[in-house]
């Protein structure tokens, strides 16, 4: 009977002891977004340390999530930089797009797409590297060219309700270059931007976009 008592003792005093120890632990939140919030985590280790920094260890620790989530998630690193990169394009690709729906005349497409290169494309500097690391991963790797020709294909088409096909590749060039340019503190000003576009779209008179989204001053 002792013995049994003593048994039970023990093992409610072990009871307390493990109920102790799980009080001091915080309990883990369920987390139904936990893969959407992995790929966010990875885009911003990319900004910061580049494709070739990034790692499975690093992005659990900056989503912070058990390491073991990023094999349950996602198969292998280069399916999360696939996913990350998607997220990326995919957002850039809808600002450009929404940019230009809002355009309802010429003078105002001429005008979004001034506003394209000078504030909408590269909207900070975590934007700028993004870009250029899908780019380069993309020229070594074929596989990730698929991301940056959908990326491509849709602004063309976005730019292609309002221009020719002709002046939509020049115009798609010259937001391409005119963009990096500009974030790399190399590029010219919005009253050059202005100039280039009207140029570009054949009007550089009274109707070209000004600075502020007014016409030109007529030349004398």
């Amino acid at each position: 009977m002792s013995e049994r008592a003593g048994i039970d003792a023990r093992g409610e005093r072990s009871g307390r002891r493990s109920s102790g120890r799980s009080s001091g632990r915080p309990a883990r939140r369920p987390d139904p977004g936990r893969r959407d919030h992995i790929i966010d985590a990875c885009l911003d280790v990319i900004a910061a340390d580049g494709v070739a920094g990034t790692s499975h260890r690093r992005v659990a620790a900056a989503a912070d999530v058990p390491l073991g989530s990023m094999t349950y998630h996602f198969d292998g690193m280069d399916d999360l930089l696939r996913a990350a990169f998607t997220r990326f394009s995919v957002t850039v690709a809808t600002r450009f797009q929404q940019r230009m729906d809002a355009a309802t005349t010429p003078a105002q497409a001429r005008r979004a797409v001034v506003d394209l290169i000078v504030r909408d494309v590269f909207a900070d500097r975590r934007d700028l590297v993004l870009t250029l690391e899908l780019y380069t991963l993309a020229a070594r790797r074929p596989d990730f060219r698929q991301l940056t020709d959908a990326w491509m294909s849709r602004s063309r088409a976005a730019l292609g309700r309002h221009f020719t096909p002709e002046t939509t590749r020049r115009l798609d060039a010259l937001i391409e270059g005119l963009t990096i340019h500009r974030a790399l503190g190399a590029g010219p000003d919005e009253a050059s931007v202005v100039a280039a576009v009207a140029r570009l779209t054949g009007e550089d008179g009274p109707d070209a976009p000004g600075p502020t989204g007014g016409a030109v001053p007529a030349r004398r």
